[in-house]
């Protein structure tokens, strides 16, 4: 993508990122309302329209600035969607099969992406106007779900991982672990500044490209 102008990076982005991330969100109220919990349909969050879950720092600000300044690494986030544990039978349980529903939409995004750009690839070179943005397109996200999937397994608290970690440790443990929430976001971007980030998630990230390419048949 590297030979695309910046109007060009934007447009291909754009309905990734911002469906990536809808998307994910969604996932988290859909299967919280199948486990007892419709404090997000009650809201009007079940819903892919990302009006309802754009949030201007994380879906646009930090995106399109990691975008413009060519970082290679793009994430973002929308705004979380309530979910209310106390309406759970098993709450911990609950809350982390929750919380993995998240990554498990973009890797879901991730393959259909993946089919889009198979298509582009299918179409070939005699009709380049439709096949490259379909490429392009699918390459971008292939790319920001697996990033997004990818970091929100990290067990840091508030990620989804952490959430899927407090559902496994005893109710003593979970308890203490989760004291470590209003340190979280502070310790994310201290990771992502001195770019430890980029070496934790560096090599899942490249093994999972390659297979979304190859079904892509990139």
């Amino acid at each position: 993508m590297d030979q695309l102008s910046l109007v060009q990076r934007i447009v291909v982005w754009i309905l990734p990122v911002i469906f990536a991330i809808t998307v994910h969100e969604v996932a988290h109220g859909w299967v919280a309302k199948l486990y007892g919990d419709r404090t997000a349909a009650s809201l009007g969050r079940l819903t892919l329209n990302p009006l309802k879950h754009i949030d201007l720092v994380g879906t646009i600000i930090l995106p399109g600035l990691l975008l413009v300044t060519g970082t290679g690494f793009i994430f973002g986030w929308a705004k979380p969607v309530p979910v209310d544990a106390r309406n759970f039978k098993r709450p911990l349980h609950d809350m982390a099969v929750v919380a993995l529903a998240g990554p498990v939409s973009n890797l879901l995004m991730a393959l259909f992406w993946a089919l889009i750009a198979r298509v582009g690839v299918i179409i070939g070179g005699g009709f380049e106007a439709v096949a490259h943005p379909l490429i392009y397109t699918g390459v971008a996200g292939i790319s920001i779900n697996l990033v997004l999937a990818m970091l929100n397994l990290l067990p840091i608290p508030p990620l989804d991982g952490s959430r899927i970690l407090t559902g496994i440790l005893p109710h003593y443990w979970a308890w203490q672990y989760n004291k470590l929430e209003r340190y979280g976001f502070i310790l994310l971007i201290a990771l992502l500044y001195f770019k430890i980030l980029d070496l934790i998630l560096a090599y899942p990230i490249y093994l999972a490209q390659n297979l979304f390419f190859s079904i892509a048949g990139l």
